[in-house]
């Protein structure tokens, strides 16, 4: 069984009935395995993945990510702060693309 968060929206549940197995792989591999390995905090591989995904410019992953990164005891403060550090190493599109992100993923906790 999956420790992912149940994720019941309408796009998964239609990724789910198009790619069952990625969906698949994604809950039990990816979320129910690698994530539950005890060498690192589940904050460090939030702060890791949302580092990889801002330099990889994939902001559709970001939004995901930089609210489990919330919930995994990331401050917004230093997710900005590693969206700022990585226009020097990811460039400086990659960063304001994660910033326009993250003020909406900061904004819709507000609300």
């Amino acid at each position: 069984m999956s420790k992912r968060p149940a994720d019941s929206s309408a796009a998964r549940d239609a990724l789910r009935a198009f790619a069952p197995k990625l969906v698949d792989l994604t809950d039990n591999v990816l979320f129910g395995d690698v994530w539950e390995r005890p060498g690192l905090s589940k904050r460090d591989r939030s702060l890791i993945t949302c580092a990889a995904l801002v330099a990889l410019n994939r902001t559709e992953q970001q939004v995901g990510h930089f609210q489990r990164a919330i919930n995994n005891g990331v401050k917004k403060e230093e997710l900005l702060e590693l969206i700022t550090h990585l226009a020097f190493y990811g460039g400086w599109p990659v960063a304001m693309s994660a910033a326009n992100v993250a003020k909406k993923v900061f904004e819709g906790e507000q609300k």
